[in-house]
């Protein structure tokens, strides 16, 4: 069976088994399909509903989004990791409403051009919201098409993501791409998954090259495995008589960017010198807390928090906008990474503890 059949069937399949309830589906606007493929940038769907719905609750459309405040966008976002997404989502919204009058582009070149969004996702959203003719290569679909035309290496090197938006190309139907780029996602997510494909419901079994030459478990190739550096660093934690902890803003780039979280400092040592250049003065040594561990995708970072009650306030200090006083069990509308939060939330527990 030549590949001239491939779309027909794929599309035939979905009709009959692909999914149609997720929540971006109901109604596929430009917007909601950008904000729906950005969450699902390496997470799984069942990681981004919640968020999505939550997201979508606060910030129904772009203006909404473009007029938000940063602290409001990352305070969703928080724990779904990758913030780098959140923070080009915003930048992207206030780009569509500053220049093109909060209507999402309709070419592939303008929608490139915003931040955060690649060939793919512009792919998705002009054939699935607007039912024009391009390829998308996810993760899923790249799962598919490198085991179906056999393509060996890893996806992203350079010269195997060629070959695979060529095959990704070729095999687009010219009518009924929105259902087409829709089971593609959902083939790769059901059917020919990674660790266990179910070759038997797949529609185009009967021509895949992987199944006939026994490569599915090997196609498409891993990641060349390499070690993560461990970076070891220490959180400064500073609590005042009210049980309220010290935070800052981290800068807009660079791991966490933008989010709130404790000071960071080289030792112990460093950690007192900071608190004194703060204009803080702590009430004892300080207390090392467990570690706090946190895996990026080039290094883990395993952080020490040292807990240090404060005196007072001092005058070296203000709340504005790079510091911030929070109440533990309240931390407001922050973002906040999630190994952060969940040590926020544990010294909730203590501070009620210790007033009981």
């Amino acid at each position: 069976m030549g590949t001239h059949a491939f779309a027909p069937r794929v599309v035939a399949w979905w009709y009959a088994h692909g999914r149609k309830d997720l929540p971006w589906q109901r109604r596929p606007t430009p917007y909601r399909v950008w904000l729906s493929e950005i969450m699902l940038q390496q997470t799984q769907v069942a990681t981004v509903i919640p968020y999505y719905r939550r997201f979508t609750a606060r910030f129904p459309g772009v203006r909404v989004l473009a007029a938000a405040e940063s602290d409001a966008v990352l305070a969703l976002w928080s724990g779904l990791g990758y913030y780098a997404r959140a923070r080009n989502l915003h930048r992207a919204a206030k780009e569509i409403v500053a220049r093109h009058g909060g209507r999402f582009p309709r070419t592939l070149d303008t929608l490139t051009a915003l931040p955060g969004i690649g060939r793919s996702t512009a792919g998705a959203i002009l054939s699935l919201a607007m039912g024009q003719r391009h390829p998308i290569l996810d993760g899923n679909v790249k799962r598919v098409l490198a085991r179906h035309a056999g393509i060996e290496g890893w996806p992203g090197d350079t010269a195997v993501q060629r070959a695979l938006w060529a095959v990704a190309e070729a095999r687009l139907p010219d009518a009924d791409v929105a259902a087409y780029t829709q089971a593609m996602m959902d083939l790769g997510a059901t059917v020919c998954t990674a660790p266990s494909p179910d070759c038997g419901a797949c529609p185009v079994r009967e021509d895949c090259v992987a199944r006939r030459v026994d490569r599915i478990g090997a196609l498409p190739a891993s990641r060349p495995r390499r070690a993560l550096p461990e970076k070891t660093t220490h959180f400064l934690v500073a609590r005042d008589a009210a049980g309220r902890l010290l935070l800052e803003r981290r800068p807009p780039s660079g791991i966490w960017g933008g989010l709130w979280c404790f000071p960071e400092c080289a030792s112990p040592r460093s950690a007192q010198e900071r608190l004194v250049a703060m204009g803080l003065r702590a009430q004892g040594p300080g207390m090392a807390l467990a570690p706090v561990r946190h895996t990026f995708s080039h290094y883990r970072l395993a952080a020490t928090p040292l807990l240090l009650d404060v005196r007072d306030r001092g005058s070296g200090i203000a709340e504005g906008a790079a510091t911030r006083w929070i109440d533990p069990a309240d931390p407001g509308d922050l973002g906040l990474a999630a190994p952060v939060a969940r040590l926020v939330a544990s010294l909730a527990t203590a501070t009620d503890e210790d007033r009981a």
